[in-house]
């Protein structure tokens, strides 16, 4: 059977389709384009996702969704391939924190970032004050700091190694590339964390990502939340 992504522009499933090229693997790509009016996914991907989110897999009968158990999924067809750090490894540890950070803790605070300033452009004009000093509340005493303690942990360990996970590349990396580049887009990542640039700057110089990017037909990833 054929892997088939089922890939939503400006999405995190980006980053399946750089998994897909690092690997090398033989999969379809179909690609889906946004709702011009709404931003969200149109119809016919909501109608194969589980969700209704990206990214989506299909492998013959089998529909898979969330973008840590897809790269799992994918990355047990491919046992050779050393994106991933055994039990017993050196870096299995650090594999497996970043691995899950990207999800469980990182990615949520940039999606409630992103909830939050949609609330702000759509209520109704009186209540804009209002809505901006609660949400800079919550910002200053909840989202910020945590944010800032990912991005510090990043930066202290990016200066250890090459990657998230050792000198090689990872699917830790690979998961959380879309997350740091939010990060960079929102300021959380400056001139202050050279580290985390120069790991930026790696990650576009990947000759996978490269690829993956002519087949997404964009020239750079923009976070839209």
């Amino acid at each position: 059977m054929t892997l088939t992504l089922h890939h939503l522009e400006y999405s995190q499933s980006f980053r399946i389709l750089w998994l897909l090229e690092k690997l090398g693997a033989n999969y379809d790509l179909k690609v889906y384009d946004r709702d011009p009016k709404t931003r969200l996914a149109p119809k016919a991907y909501k109608a194969i996702s589980p969700l209704g989110t990206a990214p989506v897999l299909t492998d013959g009968a089998l529909v898979l969704s969330e973008s840590n158990a897809i790269v799992d999924y994918i990355l047990d067809q491919y046992p050779e391939r050393r994106l991933r750090p055994k039990a017993g490894d050196a870096n299995r540890a650090d594999y497996l924190f970043w691995f899950h950070t990207a999800q469980g803790s990182h990615m949520p605070l940039l999606l409630f970032k992103a909830v939050f300033g949609s609330i702000q452009n759509r209520v109704p004009f009186f209540l804009k004050g209002l809505i901006k000093t609660i949400f800079a509340q919550v910002d200053a005493a909840f989202l910020t700091p945590r944010m800032q303690a990912i991005i510090e942990k990043a930066e202290f360990d990016l200066g250890q190694h090459k990657w998230f996970a050792g000198d090689s590349v990872s699917a830790a990396d690979i998961v959380m590339s879309y997350g740091m580049e939010a990060s960079q887009s929102a300021g959380y990542i400056t001139n202050a964390h050279p580290n985390c640039l120069r790991w930026l700057s790696q990650i576009h110089e990947d000759a996978a990502y490269k690829s993956a990017l002519k087949k997404d037909g964009r020239k750079q990833i923009i976070f839209t939340g």
